[in-house]
C-alpha cells in the first residue's frame, strides 16, 4: 500500500488565500493526487529542496513576492516539473511573461475545478509522455544538441540546459519533421497546448524563446527558419 501512495504523482499548491488553497487541496487530494500546500514562494523552495514535485500550481499574485521570478526560479531546478500559472482573469501582460519564464499553462480565476483537473491532467500526460526518438537519440539544432532521452539541451562542452515540457515538445516535432514547412495552427494543434489557441502570439513567443537557445545568431535563425505564410521549419546543420 505504501508503495503506492509514492507512486501517486505530487501536485503543490502556491496559494496565499487560506480558504482557497484548502479548496483547491482537498479537490485535487479527491482526484487521487498526493497534495501539498503553500502560502508563499519562500514555502515552496523549502519543499522543493526535500523533494520535486511532478507539477505546481502558481498563483502570479503572491504577496511581497513576484509570481514569475518564482516560476523562473523553478525551471532553472527542473526541466521537468510541470508549472501551472494561476493569473488575474483576462491580463494578457501576465500571460506573455508567463510564457518567457517557462510556465507549460495557465488558468484565469475565477475557474472551474473541473477546468482545472483537465489542464493538470493534459500537462502531466504531456511531460511524461513516451519519448519516441524516432530520430535518433540526439539531434543537432543550430549551435546545441537536444538529447531526446534526457530532455535537455547540450553545449559542445557537455553543458545541459533544461526544458520546459512545452519547449521540448516543439523542438521535438521540429527535430521529427526536418526541411518541413510545419504550420503553426498543426504546431498548436500536435502540441496540445490549449491556451495557446487562445492567445494568438503564444507560439511565436516560443519559437523566440527556442531561437535563443540554439540559434548562433537569433535575429537571423538558421535552424528554425519562418516560412511565410504557413509557419516554421526546422534546417538541420549542413556540416
Amino acid at each position: 500500500m505504501g508503495e503506492r501512495v509514492e507512486k501517486r504523482q505530487h501536485i503543490v499548491v502556491v496559494e496565499d488565500e487560506a480558504a482557497q488553497r484548502q479548496l483547491l487541496l482537498d479537490y485535487l487530494g479527491r482526484q487521487g493526487f498526493r497534495v501539498s500546500g503553500c502560502e508563499s514562494g519562500a514555502a515552496l523552495r523549502r519543499m522543493v529542496d526535500r523533494e520535486m514535485p511532478s507539477l505546481v500550481l502558481l498563483d502570479v499574485g503572491l504577496p511581497g513576492e513576484d509570481g514569475f521570478a518564482v516560476a523562473r526560479w523553478l525551471r532553472e531546478k527542473s526541466g521537468r516539473v510541470c508549472i501551472i500559472m494561476v493569473t488575474a482573469a483576462g491580463d494578457t501582460v501576465d500571460r506573455v511573461v508567463g510564457l518567457e519564464t517557462g510556465a507549460d499553462d495557465y488558468i484565469p480565476k475565477p475557474f472551474d475545478p473541473r477546468e482545472l483537473l483537465a489542464r493538470v491532467k493534459s500537462v502531466l500526460r504531456r511531460a511524461q509522455g513516451s519519448v519516441t526518438p524516432t530520430a535518433g537519440p540526439r539531434v543537432r539544432m543550430g549551435r546545441r544538441v537536444l538529447d531526446l532521452e534526457k530532455r535537455v539541451l547540450v553545449d559542445g562542452d557537455g553543458t545541459e540546459e533544461t526544458l520546459s515540457a512545452s519547449e521540448f515538445d516543439l523542438l521535438k516535432v521540429f527535430a521529427e519533421n526536418p526541411n518541413r514547412p510545419l504550420a503553426r495552427d498543426w504546431l498548436l494543434e500536435t502540441i496540445g497546448h490549449r491556451e495557446m489557441e487562445v492567445f494568438d502570439r503564444a507560439m511565436d513567443l516560443r519559437i523566440t524563446r527556442i531561437r535563443r537557445k540554439i540559434e548562433k545568431d537569433p535575429a537571423h535563425p538558421e535552424a528554425i527558419r519562418t516560412v511565410r505564410g504557413v509557419g516554421y521549419m526546422f534546417v538541420p546543420p549542413k556540416d
